[in-house]
């Protein structure tokens, strides 16, 4: 198992070019938010926003709009319910982040079907949260992209079987072969799964034990892996180190961090990792 440590941030996140515009650095289309988890999608929006991704849209039911563009007025709406429309945007995106406060009934695993039904090859497709439980419930197969999976740790046992005393990496990455995914599960140690490598963040704080941090990571997979996606793996090790390093860095002054300041944080935190000399290492140690 090798540990990834703060160099994989600074080789992923590198200085802009001079001539770059919005489109240079990806579209995300989040999906997710029912009536009742607003909260979750606006939270992951955020987070996609502020890790730099070009052009972020939000699908979610239109009891949102008013809250998401008050918290994120550099976000786009899309109402859930617009098949259509949805299906367009998942087609156009870079990255497609699904689960966030989707919810699991009838007419969230509608709305999964539409987004799996409508990515393609290229796309890097981030599935968190109630997504996963409905795949896990119906069996769903992994859609033909490049799909990075967020679970914690009860919802990779009911998409992997594995009871949650069992999860090591001789039980796991069997699994994760044969999903065919990269698979980030979450935990006091959070691993990450790729092929035949594992990969462990050695970091964290008790104080990330909030609501919505998972909805957090999620958006910032999204906005990493859409504005660096020739980087592939490495993009997602990137956003999981630096949503733990910004956290234990506002930590160390507070009890507890909300998710939103992460967010927050993640501008001035990659304009200085992005100004730091390029190692000759490779982002981690065994």
């Amino acid at each position: 198992m090798k540990k990834i440590n703060s160099q994989i941030v600074s080789e992923v996140v590198r200085p802009r070019p001079a001539d770059s515009f919005k489109g240079t650095f990806g579209k995300v289309t989040l999906v997710g938010g029912n009536e009742n988890f607003g909260g979750a999608i606006i939270m992951a929006t955020m987070a996609a926003v502020y890790s730099g991704a070009g052009l972020v849209t939000t699908c979610t039911a239109s009891l949102n709009a008013g809250a998401l563009h008050a918290q994120v007025p550099e976000a786009m709406f899309a109402d859930i319910n617009n098949d259509p429309q949805l299906a367009n945007l998942v087609e156009k995106a870079t990255t497609v982040v699904v689960g966030p406060g989707l919810g699991d009934d009838q007419s969230s695993t509608h709305t999964l079907h539409v987004v799996l039904d409508h990515v393609k090859r290229e796309q890097t497709v981030v599935i968190d949260g109630s997504a996963i439980t409905i795949m896990a419930r119906d069996n769903l197969s992994m859609p033909d992209a490049r799909v990075v999976l967020t679970p914690h740790q009860m919802e990779w046992q009911r998409l992997s079987g594995i009871k949650i005393a069992n999860q090591q990496p001789t039980a796991n990455q069997p699994i994760v072969k044969s999903l065919g995914a990269t698979v980030v599960l979450k935990s006091h140690r959070t691993e990450i799964y790729d092929r035949d490598q594992v990969y462990q963040l050695p970091i964290g704080t008790p104080a990330q034990a909030v609501g919505g941090m998972g909805d957090t990571l999620a958006g910032m997979v999204g906005g990493f892996t859409a504005q660096f996606h020739q980087q592939g793996v490495r993009a997602v090790l990137a956003a999981v180190y630096a949503h733990s390093d910004v956290a234990e860095q506002i930590a160390s002054h507070q009890y507890v961090v909300l998710p939103h300041q992460i967010s927050r944080a993640l501008p001035a935190y990659m304009k200085k990792m992005s100004l730091q000399t390029k190692p000759h290492t490779i982002g981690f140690h065994n």
